[in-house]
């Protein structure tokens, strides 16, 4: 399970999914459009947009996160923790 954002976290989540991983990524949509889909790095991962600043949309992510091995996330240290969706939440 990934979040979208930039640096090394899409790329180590191309990796995973060329060896074989099935990636979900959650994004924003903008406009309809899931923009990180265009990225050539987002190849053999699907995606599915939430508003992880939403209480709905932290209820479907931990959904997700159930079945999640790995959660790569690419914020600043404390960021998830202040959305509600830290490894301690998700994990629990």
């Amino acid at each position: 399970l990934e979040l979208e954002g930039i640096g090394p976290c899409p790329l180590a989540a191309c990796v995973l999914a060329d060896f074989g991983a099935d990636v979900v990524t959650v994004c924003k949509a903008q406009g309809g459009i899931v923009l990180s889909q265009q990225d050539p790095v987002s190849r053999g991962k699907r995606s599915i947009a939430i508003d992880i600043k939403s209480r709905e949309g932290v209820k479907v992510l931990k959904r997700l996160a159930a079945s999640a091995d790995v959660f790569l996330e690419p914020f600043r240290p404390g960021v998830v923790e202040k959305l509600g969706i830290g490894p301690e939440v998700l994990c629990s």
